[in-house]
């Protein structure tokens, strides 16, 4: 497998439709909405489903939900004393940071791309805080038009716990962006990925992993089909730099509403200013 060695930048256009795409936990768990009333959903949240497009294709990764864990670990240091190497390097009377990295880099692909932080505390062994910074990053997405945020009242049918009276658990508010269209946009870039070993595989996966991103990835507050990606946008530069700086080349990309209260996706307008030398790869979302 080969080290990436060429500079690329992408862009997702997805919509949402009554459905909650990142509640706020400070807000109680309304979409989250900026001082504009443009809705968000944050990186952190976007590499989580990423991570689970990952799992689903069988690659290795180290940030696991609790829910969705391969191999029934609970929690990261669990999953870094199974590797039998980074124990090793644990218990050596000096912790080399870079081997540490390279080891955990080589295992999971979520670290070899977004890069980690292994902070643990020490028990027989010495503690450990080593950073890895990755070559993929992304933006938070935001969404083309203000959100209209419809918020309901809703009750259980039974008590969590005996009695006569309903429990105050009973009662509960449930929030849904009733339509908006979203941006993100992201860059890999190559001396990162050289340190970390990402490589062209690990590239291709990504992209797949946009494509497919909202993929079994349904609950009561995303139904199956509330959540869809509409076109990735691929550029691939012909050198590690890269033509065009990647502000330049996601600005190429603009995503305007038709009318005043865009409904669907067909009221908005994609267009894409062509930069010399660098093509745009358009995929659509499954």
């Amino acid at each position: 497998m080969s080290i990436l060695n060429y500079k690329i930048d992408f862009a997702v256009i997805f919509s949402v439709t009554k459905a909650n795409p990142n509640g706020d936990p400070l807000n109680g768990n309304r979409p989250r909405q900026n001082y504009d009333g443009y809705g968000e959903v944050s990186d952190v949240a976007l590499k989580r489903k990423i991570r689970n497009r990952l799992q689903d294709m069988g690659a290795s990764i180290f940030v696991q939900s609790n829910d969705r864990t391969t191999d029934s670990l609970k929690s990261l240091r669990e999953r870094a004393d199974a590797n039998e190497a980074l124990t090793k390097i644990m218990k050596s009377k000096s912790v080399s940071s870079e081997e540490f990295a390279s080891v955990a880099c080589q295992e999971w692909v979520d670290v070899r791309s977004f890069g980690q932080v292994f902070a643990f505390k020490g028990g027989g062994e010495k503690g450990v805080s080593v950073g890895v910074r990755g070559p993929v990053s992304i933006h938070t997405a935001t969404s083309v038009s203000p959100i209209d945020i419809t918020s309901m009242q809703i009750t259980k049918s039974v008590n969590s716990e005996p009695g006569e009276k309903k429990g105050s658990d009973t009662m509960g508010m449930k929030h849904r962006v009733d339509f908006g269209v979203y941006v993100f946009k992201g860059s890999i870039n190559t001396q990162l990925a050289e340190k970390t070993g990402f490589t062209n595989e690990d590239a291709e996966k990504i992209k797949e992993a946009l494509v497919s991103l909202f993929e079994n990835d349904s609950s009561s507050a995303r139904p199956e089909g509330s959540m869809e990606v509409h076109q990735v946008y691929w550029w691939e530069h012909s050198s590690k730099l890269g033509q065009y700086s990647s502000a330049k080349v996601h600005r190429s990309l603009s995503v305007k509403p038709r009318k005043d209260e865009p409904k669907s996706f067909e009221d908005y307008a994609v267009e894409l200013t062509e930069l010399d030398g660098l093509q745009a790869e358009i995929i659509d979302g499954r």
